[in-house]
């Protein structure tokens, strides 16, 4: 049985929240695991942890930007199909509010009825079964994703729906200008790719370095344990590290 838009639109509200918590549980297990091994490596103390606890909070910002740019990256090209395919729909003979109907059917091929754009087209197809107006659907879409390329269209929709404007063309030319960024973006990505890989090596030459010199030179790096002038060099060195992590993700992380 058929649930309403709002019964959908929470059940969705539902689903987002579930992988959340998920995502948030690994996310500080991760920083956890992060903060031991820097109190080990830098202090060879599991005391020091808690002294670098506000780390963990910082990780799991971080792991949070990285997962809501990941996901806005994977909304954006299913997003993109979407429209072409609502586009292809149109010339076709669909009509507006059909053609999204459609595409459903087109995306649940391609990406799974479990995917993100198939629930979104669901709570759409479920609105305009309640004689909803598609323009406040797609905007109630925008603002659920929040990704750029869906406010704008939802903008542009609403403009041209108001204007009396050629639907067909307008979502046809939307759709090109949506295809191309994409393009422009993977393009950025697949050169980034190569300098992503060397940023996260780079990231664990240190500690490579260190365990390597313990290993062969057993008490090298004593001096630096355990007495206050060490404890100052080693801090001083866990800053400019992490500052330097910090920035090489920065370097490596373009938006269009």
């Amino acid at each position: 049985m058929w649930k309403s838009s709002k019964q959908q639109e929470y059940g969705f509200n539902e689903f987002n929240k579930k992988e959340n918590v998920k995502e948030k549980i690994k996310s500080i297990s991760e920083g956890i695991c992060i903060v031991l091994v820097l109190s080990l490596f830098f202090y060879r103390s599991l005391w020091a942890s808690i002294f670098l606890s506000p780390l963990l909070f910082l990780y799991v910002i971080e792991k949070k930007k990285t997962i809501l740019l990941k996901k806005k990256r994977e909304i954006q090209v299913q997003f993109k199909d979407a429209i072409l395919a609502v586009s292809a729909n149109q010339k076709a003979g669909y009509s507006v509010e059909n053609s999204f109907k459609q595409a459903y059917n087109d995306m649940a091929l391609l990406y799974g009825k479990n995917s993100y754009i198939c629930r979104e087209l669901h709570i759409v197809g479920l609105g305009l079964g309640n004689n909803m107006i598609l323009e406040k659907l797609l905007y109630d879409f925008a603002r659920r994703s929040q990704v750029e390329d869906v406010v704008e269209f939802a903008q542009v929709f609403a403009a041209a729906k108001r204007s009396g404007g050629n639907m067909t063309e307008i979502i046809e030319r939307s759709a090109t200008v949506i295809q191309e960024k994409a393009e422009t973006e993977k393009e950025i990505q697949v050169l980034l790719a190569a300098r992503q890989i060397e940023q996260k090596i780079m990231n664990i030459v240190p500690f490579g370095i260190i365990l390597y010199v313990q290993l062969t030179s057993k008490g090298f790096f004593d001096v630096l344990y355990h007495n206050l002038p060490g404890i100052i060099i080693m801090t001083a060195c866990l800053i400019v590290y992490i500052t330097a992590v910090l920035m090489s993700r920065r370097i490596v992380n373009i938006e269009i």
